[in-house]
């Protein structure tokens, strides 16, 4: 063990880290929701702990695993000035205790060799659990606080009638997943100005399900670091993850002027560096919190004119919501093949490039109509003009937002319906002028629109919520913008981007003279 520790215990976690991972049951696996931090992404996780005073620090691990995370920021403090460090692992997986014990007698033996002094003890059981009832002041223990806290949550969703769910709603946290869990608990054991760093996936950065975590958790805590894997098979690769992942470093007391954001395509690659003012990273006047990253001097260019554009969805009076057709609640109304006085259903099978192509014959196993009745009455809408979204893109796709008109030129009858993996734009539940809607569609098909998403959207899913969140040009700059695209029928990305480019520049400009 003494010649191991030499190398350091960063990398004898490693080999612990690959061993364990071989041997996990893989249904285990899954309802602890484990993933493991390869050393490359613990050492960039720990490199961004930066306490401010050193010398003596308490180190909290949540989701210990074998002690990758531990060993790095071991690693990291004691050259960083550390002469004292007590460590609090928890681990719930008692088979991974042995190796996580053996991990932190090298972080021991290690930082000794350095005139260090290490001490350690690992919790067991329900962190989620005990860390809420703490909070809430349900046990006799204070709430420890700590100095530093590195974590790689774990991921899994976590439902109404569970025990960790139930926990954080005593404590006013209504959260989905265990990993904003454990960042919203960690961040309540914060001492003053101290810091936390983590790995996590992208998907709180967005959306009105993780818009409570980011309120509880930005109202406690100010990121300072950022870092953006552009690959999103790289960070866990040995576990067949596909995700889009940051790594980040957040502080107790309040947001810093400037954020550093920081992207590599994957752990080993060179890295880009940058400074952004807080305010491009999130917006004061947001009140969902989107996490933005802009990784570029592009993609801020990108966000102030995203921003100077004149209008919201309400100043247009248009509404956006979720397709109303959830097949499996009415499958005895759906119609594969339509008969006289069923009412169209569209889904996303029926946006072929940027137009609805119903019914479509090449898929003959979907639905493509709602048998009106009263069951299914309240899922209707007047058939119109309405532009649709797809919510779900393939990753091999040119663009996250994928926009189409649906007219009456195209659908027949008096009734339409949407299938709940659409987002429709209407107005009061109608159709919307048909120069509008091609004005729409043009501007949310662009690459300016596109470029925007991708810096606060790190998945393929595109909600309601986050089309709500985009600025729009004013209605007679869409009207012009329709109107140009019936007439001319761009062809190509780059005809459409020319021809809304030209629209934009002419609505910011029209926004900058109405302020005057």
């Amino acid at each position: 063990m003494e010649a191991l520790a030499k190398n350091g215990p960063c990398e004898y976690a490693e080999r612990l880290r690959q061993a364990s991972a071989k041997s996990l049951n893989p249904r285990r696996r899954a309802v602890l929701g484990q993933y493991f931090t390869p050393a490359p992404a613990a050492r960039l996780v720990a490199s961004m702990l930066a306490p401010e005073n050193p010398g003596r620090l308490r180190l909290l691990d949540p989701g210990a695993g074998v002690g990758s995370l531990t060993a790095a920021a071991v690693e990291h403090l004691v050259s960083r000035g550390t002469v004292e460090l007590d460590i609090v692992a928890w681990e719930i997986d008692e088979s991974l205790h042995d190796p996580l014990r053996a991990t932190l007698e090298q972080c021991v033996i290690w930082a000794a060799s350095r005139g260090v002094s290490v001490r350690w003890v690992i919790r067991d059981g329900d962190y989620i659990g005990t860390t809420s009832a703490a909070l809430a002041g349900e046990l006799e223990a204070k709430l420890e606080q700590f100095d530093a806290i590195v974590l790689n949550p774990p991921y899994r969703k976590v439902n109404g009638n569970t025990p960790e769910r139930q926990a954080l709603e005593r404590v006013g946290l209504p959260i989905t997943n265990l990993y904003t869990a454990f960042l919203a608990l960690t961040a309540c054991q914060l001492s003053p100005g101290a810091v936390l760093a983590a790995i996590t996936p992208r998907s709180f950065a967005n959306g009105s399900y993780s818009a409570p975590f980011r309120r509880f958790f930005f109202e406690r805590v100010g990121i300072e670091n950022l870092h953006l894997f552009e690959s999103r098979a790289q960070v866990f690769a040995d576990a067949d993850v596909l995700q889009e992942n940051l790594i980040f470093a957040a502080r107790e007391g309040g947001w810093p002027a400037e954020v550093c954001i920081s992207s590599s395509y994957g752990l080993t690659d060179e890295a880009s560096v940058r400074k952004v003012p807080t305010q491009e990273v999130v917006h004061q006047n947001d009140p969902q919190l989107f996490l933005r990253i802009p990784s570029g001097e592009r993609d801020t260019e990108i966000a102030t004119a995203m921003v100077s554009l004149p209008s919201s969805l309400m100043d247009l009076n248009i509404a956006v919501s979720t397709g109303k057709v959830v097949e499996f609640r009415v499958r005895d109304n759906l119609k594969v093949i339509p008969e006289p006085g069923d009412a169209p259903l569209i889904r996303p099978n029926h946006l072929i490039g940027n137009q609805i192509h119903w019914p479509n014959a090449q898929i003959q196993t979907k639905p493509n109509a709602v048998r009106v009745s009263a069951k299914s009455e309240k899922l209707l809408l007047p058939n119109g003009t309405y532009v649709v979204v797809k919510r779900l893109t393939a990753k091999e796709e040119a663009r996250r937002v994928r926009a189409a008109v649906c007219d009456p030129s195209a659908v027949p009858g008096t009734q339409i319906a949407f299938e709940n993996h659409l987002n429709v734009f209407h107005r009061e539940n109608r159709g919307l002028p048909n120069d509008i809607a091609h004005g729409l569609v043009s501007y949310l098909n662009s690459s300016f629109v596109d470029l925007y998403v991708r810096q606060f959207n790190g998945h393929t899913q595109v909600n309601a919520t986050d089309l709500r969140h985009l600025r729009y040009p004013s209605l007679r700059a869409l009207a012009e913008l329709g109107a140009v695209a019936l007439r001319t029928q761009p062809q190509g990305q780059e005809d459409l981007d020319n021809i809304v480019n030209h629209i934009l520049r002419g609505s910011t400009q029209e926004r900058h003279l109405e302020a005057a």
